[in-house]
């Protein structure tokens, strides 16, 4: 009786087990593909040509860059995100950069 109960419990989970690893799969697989590109993007920005773009903040989601933080320039913003659009495996980038106006002097009278 116990064997043949162990019995359809390894055909049961012969049966499904590939159906749900392979949903979990892609879930994982999809993970892994937005940190790699994450990666990669925060490399190209942190390279010495574009030394202005360390402090921006990286997130991928299925594909997708978000850009977000602040940057010196509308150059530097709109270098993020050509950057960012040049990196294989990215769909789609959302460019939430701002760009920081230079600190007011202290006036003199």
């Amino acid at each position: 009786m116990i064997r043949h109960l162990l019995g359809a419990i390894v055909i049961l989970a012969l049966v499904t087990g590939p159906t749900l690893v392979a949903g979990a799969g892609d879930s994982v697989g999809t993970k892994l593909d937005d940190a790699a590109i994450t990666t990669k993007v925060k490399a190209k920005l942190t390279t010495d040509s574009v030394k202005n773009l360390v402090k921006v903040h990286v997130e991928t989601k299925e594909g997708v860059v978000h850009l977000a933080g602040a940057v010196p320039s509308e150059a530097d913003k709109a270098e993020a995100e050509r950057l960012a659009r040049g990196t294989d495996g990215v769909k789609d980038v959302m460019n939430n950069l701002t760009v920081s106006s230079p600190s007011a002097s202290p006036s003199t009278k």
